[in-house]
């Protein structure tokens, strides 16, 4: 019986694997820990509230959702979870609550299941739900402030030419929100998924090294280490490289496409952070690129086998 169905002829993909989309889920909220738990650290106990919230809010609107449309439910699997946790990380310490509750429907409801659920949606669920927020609530989004900590994000004042302590910004002793603060956390996380194989270095490190070539070409400050490390520490951008920019559904398939995707990404977090008038930009430079994945596949995906160019008048 076992020879009869390895041997019977089904649609691809073929490759059996132990590793389901639950595990999958499951690795990459593990890898989170390190910024989620110093995030906690960092900021006080309030973050608790905000990444629970967001958590137990996406995960019930998805299986809300699925109930009214009479579908499967699928909260089971860890994905709503894992967006919950990464919109959260993506907040500022200090968010309302209620507005932790209005990203986890958007990212759940009007960027993932509405186009078909997971596997299906076009762009990262957590960094459209971003996007939507910041430019709904620009006021709530943009305030890093936490104790008694206010002012501009070191990336901000780095940006407008005033001194800063990069060690502290790879550490995390900054502001910033819950996730991206601590390099170091994030690249631990990261490391944990690329030896287990859940992520290859491909995509970001073409966005990294993209980004560095495009900082020094024309961010006036040349190879200055001091900069360019301000640059890599600051804001979203290794967390997004690593958590976001490698999600499976919305990043090319083909490692050509990655590379291309990497470099596109790149590109456009250095046109955001050098010539626009805000500091960051890894957000919209994913999701911008995330538009773009359909035309790199269709650019980098090879020909089916046997494939034979029509001649002109007639048939292939």
């Amino acid at each position: 019986m076992e020879e009869k169905r390895l041997m019977s002829v089904t649609s691809n993909p073929h490759i059996r694997d132990n590793c389901t989309t639950q595990k999958i889920m499951m690795h990459v909220i593990i890898a989170l820990m390190p910024a989620t738990l110093f995030g906690i650290w960092h900021f006080g106990a309030y973050t608790i509230a905000v990444i629970l919230v967001t958590v137990v809010s996406a995960m019930f609107f998805e299986w809300l959702y699925e109930k009214l449309m009479h579908l499967p439910i699928t909260v089971s699997d860890g994905s709503a979870a894992l967006t919950g946790l990464l919109l959260a990380l993506n907040m500022p310490p200090r968010i309302p609550l209620w507005i932790c509750v209005i990203g986890s429907l958007v990212a759940i409801v009007l960027v993932k299941q509405l186009f078909g659920g997971l596997g299906q949606n076009f762009m990262n669920p957590a960094l459209g739900a971003r996007c939507f927020l910041v430019i709904s609530f620009a006021k709530y989004m943009t305030d890093f402030s936490y104790d008694t900590f206010t002012g501009a994000t070191r990336l901000a004042q780095l940006k407008s030419g005033e001194l800063v302590n990069t060690f502290e910004m790879v550490v995390g002793n900054e502001m910033g929100t819950i996730g991206e603060v601590s390099v170091l956390a994030v690249v631990i996380g990261a490391c944990y998924l690329i030896l287990l194989g859940i992520i290859d270095i491909t995509i970001p490190g073409t966005y990294i090294l993209t980004f560095v070539i495009f900082w020094c070409i024309f961010g006036g400050h040349g190879l200055d280490p001091y900069y360019i490390t301000g640059q890599l520490a600051g804001g979203g951008l290794m967390l997004g490289a690593f958590f976001m920019a490698t999600d499976y559904v919305s990043s090319p398939i083909t490692t050509k496409g990655r590379i291309i995707f990497g470099i596109i990404l790149g590109i456009l977090t250095g046109v955001f952070r050098v010539f626009a008038s805000g500091a960051e930009g890894v957000s919209y430079a994913i999701i911008i690129s995330n538009l773009l994945v359909p035309l790199i596949e269709r650019w980098t995906v090879p020909k089916c086998f046997g494939y034979v160019k029509p001649e002109k008048g007639g048939k292939a």
